[in-house]
């Protein structure tokens, strides 16, 4: 006659195999999570991430970075873009040129606007493509990051923004900052970034709403062209909270094009008020 078990104990053995199993899975995460490494002189290190390409995260890393450098003149700001595959920094703060090496070999990033910058876009050719994979992605970051900036931002009290590629160097961030537009598909790629760095003890500041909303010039009609309130709702979800709600603006468009961020060649415009008010 086969062996049956009671109804009741397969369920408590169940319940006590799924938790000795989810404990044991968090403890091999735990234990395969590179541990924090400060970088020597720089107080804050903040991610501009997404998940997901084209909602903004470039635009709003760089008005960000201008914003909190106009906030406060004596902390020092560093813009690092950590897109290696297509970098836009150099355009954005209109950067170009070759970094020039210090005494000790290492490159000091370009400034512009009262910002270091450093970007694989200063070292590779406008139009050529970068096929790197891998541990040469993951070897670049980091020499871009600890060993090529490093000389230069040296004071205590100074902040790094960083974009993009984060899973490459999640061991030395401090918080992070989601972009995205409300559109669902980009939703469903913020959240997925918003659970990754609640996975690896990065503390998740808030959302940005990215082309929330687009106002005709002419007859001030206002259009959810990407849907309305997506990201406040996922931040209802994910209880964070929505630090900016940025309208799709063609001054906006136009400025970061033109090497002008619209922090810095706007100030007073309305459209900056939208990037500034959760900086301030």
């Amino acid at each position: 006659m086969p062996w049956k078990m009671d109804p009741n104990t397969a369920c408590k053995f169940s319940g006590a195999e799924s938790e000795t199993l989810k404990q044991r899975r968090t403890q091999i995460m735990s234990r395969g999570l590179p541990k924090q490494k400060p970088i020597d002189g720089v107080k804050q290190v903040i991610v501009v991430a997404s998940g997901k390409g084209g909602v903004g995260k470039s635009t709003t890393a760089v008005n960000l970075a201008l914003a909190l450098s106009a906030n406060d003149s004596s902390k020092a700001v560093g813009l690092l873009d950590v897109d290696v595959y297509g970098p836009s920094i150099p355009k954005m703060m209109n950067l170009k040129g070759d970094p020039e090496l210090s005494q000790s070999n290492l490159m000091r990033p370009l400034l512009n606007y009262g910002i270091a910058c450093m970007s694989m876009g200063f070292l590779v050719e406008e139009t050529a493509p970068i096929v790197w994979r891998g541990l040469m992605v993951m070897s670049a970051i980091e020499k871009l990051l600890r060993q090529k900036i490093r000389d230069f931002i040296s004071s205590s009290e100074r902040n790094l923004y960083k974009s993009d590629k984060v899973i490459f160097i999640i061991h030395i961030l401090q918080r992070a900052v989601i972009v995205s537009t409300p559109q669902d598909i980009a939703l469903m790629d913020a959240r997925k970034g918003a659970e990754m760095f609640r996975k690896v003890h990065v503390p998740v500041l808030g959302l940005v709403q990215n082309m929330s909303v687009f106002q005709c010039p002419k007859c001030k009609h206002k259009t959810h062209i990407f849907g309305a309130d997506g990201a406040r709702r996922l931040a209802r979800t994910l209880d964070l909270d929505i630090l900016g709600d940025i309208p799709l603006h063609l001054n906006i468009r136009e400025a970061s094009d033109t090497g002008q961020p619209i922090v810095f060649s706007q100030p007073e415009s309305d459209e900056v008020s939208y990037i500034s008010k959760y900086v301030f």
